[in-house]
């Protein structure tokens, strides 16, 4: 996977103008100064994981001893489960109901709504290339969160602008070109298992 392939499939994955609704839907009885301040820290936890599992993603794939192409394949799977959700929606988004009393902590607006599984693997599967280097990953990520975070900070407006219907065109289209994305990671990962 090279960095705009990375790039692209992380903002994908984290699907910003799709958990816009999440999002919103989530914060609705919050005040609307409070709202930016929660989302800012949900988008700072949010970073903080996906930088744990960048770093320290492959040492705890070489103590589980599973190898690569594992990785790849159930990353290509629970990819194309999630793309397969945006195509044909179900009731409270990709990740499922939200249901949730007060003001999000961690979950479900850091988690799973941004680094969710598929991102987290695909942090993985990145640190094994080792043509690029952490730093270029890093940039990858810390730029896909950047756009996320525009996006979920500015959440009422591209609502406003998109309106629900726009959010779901969107959403299906991300969710489309993701399915093209995860048979491909498949692939790759079954000629890389073939190959040994």
């Amino acid at each position: 996977m090279d960095p705009i392939s990375a790039f692209f499939t992380l903002l994908f994955v984290m699907d910003p103008l799709g958990n816009i609704p999440v999002f919103l839907s989530v914060l609705k009885d919050v005040d609307e100064k409070r709202r930016m301040k929660i989302i800012a820290r949900e988008m700072l936890f949010a970073l903080c994981i996906m930088l744990c599992f960048l770093f320290f993603g492959s040492h705890f794939l070489g103590a589980l001893n599973l190898d690569q192409q594992a990785v790849q394949i159930s990353g290509a799977i629970v990819l194309f489960l999630i793309a397969l959700r945006m195509i044909f929606p179900q009731e409270g988004g990709i990740m499922g109901s939200h249901n949730i009393g007060g003001e999000p902590f961690i979950v479900p607006l850091a988690i799973p709504c941004v680094a969710g599984p598929s991102a987290l693997a695909i942090l993985m599967l990145m640190t094994h290339n080792e043509n690029e280097s952490m730093w270029v990953w890093s940039g990858v990520m810390i730029s896909a969160w950047l756009v996320s975070s525009f996006v979920f900070l500015l959440s009422p407006f591209f609502y406003r602008l998109l309106q629900e219907r726009g959010l779901i065109a969107i959403e299906r289209l991300m969710g489309m070109i993701l399915v093209m994305i995860s048979v491909q990671m498949g692939l790759e990962g079954l000629k890389s298992f073939l190959s040994i």
